[in-house]
């Protein structure tokens, strides 16, 4: 645990407050804490060199914060990239990971994407054995410098969350390995494919204990085995783990540690760190999630049947999963006032609103907190990964700007812009503001739009205008739908 992360946040939060990062006309910001992040990269890469001599890539889930600033000092930390579609893929070689320090998974990868990969020299995982197929073409058709496996599901069973247990029975990802006939068909397909050397397994993440990460694991490395007797030689020599270590969402103590998870392995899995295989890890949110903060200023307060509400500027567009899904995804709410300093005095129950139009918009129900006021500033931590990077456009709430921030010795807090808070412009222009006559104009030579029903009456129909080389009859081209 960062024993400064927390003084650390109270400082930024003060500062964003004295700085004008967090104000009337900005009233929603979102902060990363640098030092925090490097904190855990190391954590992370300590724990499996304490337990192991073979080499080891740790690479970065890019879901979890699709941020290209964050990706460049993750890999200036010695954390590599795993990709799950070309847009990711975009953001890490923007960041400047190298193809050797990339993998590639995903569930629907198009030929065009496997092509491209190939010809990168990424690492991929094939999902599936139709995969493979695609794949198999590909090698045929000229070499490549990418190391190619195929994901299995050891369908070991659930976490607490549902939604994020990718190893039950009937999980959509991988090669379900207890299925009949799954596990001789998986051995044979490596038989037949020399160039096979890799296998991946990922058990879940947030909700799945870490025994069963680690059961997943062992099956994995047994099946591993298995593939190396029949081929009598090592044709597996890499075993990508996934990632998913959980987070504690219900303080600021940092547990399960990377080092308890390393250790676990070690103990239940012993071979799997003896040398015999490089290894993959893909941990996203357990890198970021403590370093992230979200700032709302309270614009309004208010009561509703007895209870205190703080409407506020955060809500579902930044903390979706924990609106929709609360006993999932609690998150905690701290109070400062409008300096920016912890708020102290008078505690009540009260709910923090998120200003988008539904009731359900809370971040925060029935929650006892210092009274808030019009002006206050409530800090939502534990956001740095899947919530501020994944914005939800409902009512049109425009992203905020996230913003990284370093602290001086004396105090000082120092930020730095990762991503500019989106504008009204922007907004615009996403909602297809240059193609707004698409819909109401036919393209050149189409009809006219039909005639109305009975006893209506036709629009007024705009006059054309005279076009340089057109006839007066003939209408101008409406803009085309990309």
């Amino acid at each position: 645990m960062d024993p400064m992360a927390s003084p650390r946040r109270d400082l930024a939060v003060r500062a964003s407050v004295d700085q004008g990062l967090l104000s009337p006309a900005e009233p929603v910001v979102a902060l990363l804490d640098t030092a925090g992040i490097r904190v855990s990269a190391a954590a992370l890469t300590s724990a499996f060199a304490a337990v192991t001599d073979a080499p080891v890539l740790h690479a970065f889930a890019v879901k979890a914060a699709p941020l290209v600033p964050v990706l460049r000092l993750l890999h200036e930390a010695g954390i590599g990239a795993e990709v799950a579609s070309p847009g990711e893929l975009a953001l890490a070689r923007a960041a400047g990971i190298p193809p050797s320090r990339t993998v590639l998974d995903s569930p629907a990868k198009t030929p065009d994407e496997l092509r491209r990969a190939l010809a990168l020299g990424i690492a991929v995982n094939a999902d599936n054995l139709q995969e493979l197929d695609r794949i198999d073409a590909l090698v045929a058709a000229g070499p490549t410098a990418s190391t190619l496996g195929l994901r299995v599901n050891p369908q070991v069973g659930a976490g607490s969350i549902g939604a994020l247990s990718t190893a039950t029975a009937t999980s959509k990802f991988g090669v379900a390995l207890r299925d009949e006939g799954a596990r001789k068909t998986v051995v044979q397909a490596y038989l037949d494919r020399p160039w096979l050397t890799r296998l991946h397994t990922h058990t879940g993440s947030q909700g799945v204990p870490l025994t069963l990460m680690a059961e997943g694991v062992g099956e994995a490395y047994a099946l591993a085995e298995e593939i190396n007797r029949a081929a009598g030689r090592r044709q597996v020599d890499t075993l990508d783990i996934g990632g998913g270590l959980p987070v504690n969402f219900a303080s600021d103590e940092e547990t399960p540690t990377y080092a308890e998870y390393a250790r676990l392995l070690a103990d239940t899995v012993p071979g799997l760190f003896d040398g015999r295989y490089r290894l993959v890890t893909e941990f996203g949110r357990s890198l970021l999630a403590k370093h992230g903060t979200v700032l709302a200023r309270v614009e309004y307060t208010k009561t509703s049947g007895g209870r205190p509400i703080a409407v506020t500027h955060a809500g579902v567009q930044l903390a979706t999963r924990t609106v929709y899904a609360p006993d999932s995804w609690p998150l905690r709410v701290l109070a400062y006032d409008a300096r920016g300093r912890p708020r102290t005095g008078e505690s009540a129950v009260q709910d923090v609103a998120g200003p988008a139009c539904f009731a359900g918009d809370l971040i925060a129900t029935g929650r006892e907190l210092p009274l808030l006021r019009p002006g206050d500033v409530v800090a939502v931590p534990d956001t740095g990964a899947y919530y501020f990077a994944h914005h939800y456009a409902y009512n049109s709430l425009p992203r905020p700007g996230i913003h990284g921030f370093t602290t001086a010795d004396d105090g000082t807090v120092a930020f730095t812009t990762v991503r500019g808070a989106q504008t009204l412009d922007e907004i615009v222009a996403e909602a297809g503001g240059d193609l707004a006559d698409a819909l109401v104009r036919p393209p050149a030579g189409q009809d006219t739009p039909a005639r109305p029903p009975a006893g209506q009456d036709a629009p007024a129909r705009p006059p054309v205008e005279q076009k340089e080389g057109r006839s007066s009859g003939s209408a101008a081209p409406a803009p085309r739908l990309p």
